[in-house]
């Protein structure tokens, strides 16, 4: 897989795919992402995404994509985040709910031909089973692509695969082994 991409091209096919049918553009940002819903100041909602990271933009997308209408209309879809340094408690907790989203983004990276990275996020906490994580998050993504997305999804995954000239996501196409990386303890698929 080819590992340069531009994010400005992520956020052309995103504001291409949904600046007009759902007033939301992808942000390139500082150091932390927030989802904003439009207000006085602002005529469209913001997806905004860390430091002109790929992978961030895809992230922050996958959460917009699991977002449902009532969610889209709160800041950070009115989900709290606590930051690195969880107990094992709150990681398991947060791992709960990061399964969809990493799911889909693993399904958005495939369709931009990126690589994908589980992350659990917690780099200075309790250090969950991270190829369980994956697990989870690999059965997921199989789920999706067995029984389908929702429309938002499976529009923005037609248009990355037309742009970057990927095939459509198959079950087969999900190149899956675990892969220990020393230097930085994540884990590629």
């Amino acid at each position: 897989m080819n590992e340069e991409f531009d994010y400005n091209d992520l956020i052309q096919v995103f504001d291409d795919t949904f600046n007009t049918s759902h007033q939301t553009r992808l942000i390139k940002g500082g150091d932390e992402p927030i989802y904003l819903p439009k207000d006085a100041e602002t005529s469209y909602h913001q997806i905004i995404f860390a430091r002109g990271y790929f992978a961030s933009g895809l992230h922050e997308i996958a959460h917009w994509l699991v977002a449902g209408e009532a969610r889209r209309l709160l800041e950070d879809y009115g989900y709290w985040y606590c930051p690195d340094g969880r107990d094992e408690q709150t990681q398991t907790d947060f791992e709960k709910v990061e399964v969809k989203p990493q799911a889909i983004e693993w399904a958005l990276s495939l369709a931009c031909g990126h690589s994908f990275r589980v992350s659990t996020d917690n780099l200075s906490g309790w250090q969950s089973d991270r190829h369980a994580f994956q697990d989870n998050v690999h059965k997921r993504l199989c789920d999706l692509i067995t029984n389908g997305f929702n429309c938002r999804t499976q529009k923005l995954l037609n248009a990355l695969c037309i742009f970057y000239k990927q095939p459509p996501l198959t079950l087969e196409r999900i190149a899956y082994q675990r892969v220990h990386n020393e230097s930085n303890n994540d884990y590629e698929v």
